[in-house]
């Protein structure tokens, strides 16, 4: 999760570290609690071998037939004493675990501060925004109209936060998704992944969704999770492993269903399709060497921004500040789109580098120069395909209600230019 022994060199670093995400100081208890586990350790290794030298004293005496009670008393006492600093052991290694596991990534030197969203800061704007000669629409009220996206219906079958899509909305949905994973396939180099939608607690734990979000996903009852991304199932896919120098960078995309609780959202985005508990995403992860992982961050921003721009969907980068930056990353890129129904900017990608703390979690190594190194993983949405319909939807609507489909869509649609 984190160093230990970087902690160690230097706690007060790594408070600086916490306090920019506005978390209290615990780079010092951290520092003496590891003092005393390594104090208990020690002397566990002692007694060990004091217990190891009394078996063999015994051993002699009895083959020489003398008597050994006094000695067993010792043996006996070394036991019970060897019991209690592995209890103490254990107990101080699982204090530290547990604050261990709480705490977030450190974050990049590069991300500003601030406390909250409005103080993210725009890196670039592409394309301009549409002008309309009517009052635009928002996307569930052209969908609705259209017969072609289906609330009540979903309510009826899973309740609330589900749609049901029809006819050409449906395929739509469907051409996205695979413009998305050609494009990444074919032109960028990414391997497509059909991944599991159920995945294991180590999965979950190793991707940093355990234990913090656990309210935000969903669970079966044979105790396992639904997929909240796809980032998942693809970055665990090294979990526990140690990959060759020459197999990095691995690069995976899959397209698939997520699921997500949307715990502690009630009554934000209540209509249409932006706040969903099941929706489709195509993600991206990138497993790199460190010195990598910064390029790797660019190289993958830039690929999802090429789907909109191929898209015609006007956007911009934004860079996170520390307040507004997830758990698991270092630093974070959101790539926000205009919405000219809602007249409003809304996020439909993020793409993040977690540098080696999902690494740590997982312990995924590579055969580094000086030994196996922790590598470095880094996650994003190429994109979110439901988002990205309903920017399609808002920007290439129509006055009487109809929706043009952008160009390079037609191929996926059968020829079709215009729903409605």
């Amino acid at each position: 999760m984190h160093d230990l022994k970087a902690l160690r060199a230097n706690p007060a670093a790594f408070d600086a570290a916490l306090a920019r995400r506005g978390l209290s100081p615990v780079g010092q208890q951290l520092v003496s609690d590891d003092e005393e586990r390594r104090a208990a350790l020690a002397a566990l290794q002692e007694a060990q071998g004091a217990r190891k030298a009394l078996a063999k004293e015994i051993g002699l005496l009895k083959r020489q037939k003398l008597d050994t009670a006094e000695i067993e008393v010792k043996a006996v006492a070394l036991r019970d004493q060897i019991a209690g600093l592995e209890e103490r052991a254990n107990t101080i290694q699982t204090r530290i675990d547990d604050v261990l596991k709480s705490l977030p990534n450190r974050l990049d030197a590069s991300v500003p501060d601030g406390k909250s969203e409005d103080e993210n800061v725009v890196v670039h704007v592409r394309g301009e925004k549409r002008e309309f000669a009517f009052e635009t629409k928002q996307h569930f009220e052209l969908g609705e109209a259209l017969g072609l996206m289906d609330f009540p219906t979903a309510a009826k079958l899973s309740g609330t936060r589900f749609v049901v899509l029809r006819g050409a909305l449906a395929r739509l949905e469907r051409a996205l998704g695979q413009f998305m994973l050609d494009t990444h396939t074919t032109e960028f180099g990414y391997s497509e992944t059909s991944v599991p939608l159920l995945v294991n607690d180590e999965a979950m734990y190793g991707t940093d969704k355990l234990p913090k979000f656990a309210e935000d996903s969903f669970r079966t009852e044979d105790g396992r999770w639904l997929i909240p991304t796809a980032e998942v199932p693809l970055t665990a896919s090294v979990m526990g492993d140690i990959l060759p120098a020459d197999a990095l960078p691995i690069r995976m995309t899959a397209l698939s269903q997520c699921f997500r609780s949307e715990a502690g959202s009630a009554g934000r985005d209540v209509r249409g399709m932006l706040r969903q508990h099941q929706f489709t995403k195509c993600e991206l992860v990138s497993v790199v060497k460190p010195e990598d992982s910064d390029a790797e961050h660019e190289r993958m921003t830039q690929v999802a921004e090429t789907v909109l721009e191929r898209l015609g969907i006007t956007f911009r980068r934004m860079l996170l500040c520390a307040g507004d930056t997830g758990f698991g990353a270092a630093k974070t890129f959101d790539l926000e789109a205009w919405l000219p129904g809602q007249k409003a900017w809304r996020e439909i990608s993020s793409c993040s580098n977690t540098r080696d703390f999902q690494a740590r979690r997982m312990n995924a190594r590579y055969r580094a120069e000086n030994g196996p190194a922790f590598v470095n993983t880094l996650n994003g949405s190429g994109l979110a395909v439901g988002r990205t319909m309903i920017a399609v939807m808002e920007t290439y609507q129509n006055e009487d209600g109809s929706i043009d489909i952008p160009e390079v869509l037609r191929p996926y649609m059968g020829g079709l230019n215009r729903i409605g």
